[in-house]
């Protein structure tokens, strides 16, 4: 599995809450080719998820969205490539 982790050092200690998909657009091809695509977008703060689960939620291509805490999260087997994005203040989830 291609492992795409864009937090820092310090953040993989302070975002471990985390909205965790499949990408149903981006599984099968590219550098999920052979494989389903997941997706994750960490937060700080746990008061930050129902935000972004309503903003996962809402986008077509998310499939099987659920709330990880990333300290212990295994993506599942079949999962060709995982990205996972940092959330913070500035996202669309929280109104910026």
């Amino acid at each position: 599995m291609i492992l795409k982790d864009d937090r820092t050092d310090e953040q993989k200690l302070t975002h471990s809450w985390a909205i965790v998909a499949k990408d149903k657009f981006m599984s099968g091809w590219g550098g999920a080719k052979g494989g389903a695509s997941r997706v994750a977008w960490a937060v700080d703060n746990y008061g930050k998820i129902p935000n972004l689960l309503g903003w996962v939620s809402n986008r077509d291509e998310m499939r099987y969205v659920n709330i990880v805490n990333l300290k212990d999260y295994r993506a599942p087997k079949g999962t060709a490539h995982f990205h996972i994005y940092v959330a913070g203040d500035g996202h669309p989830a929280f109104g910026a």
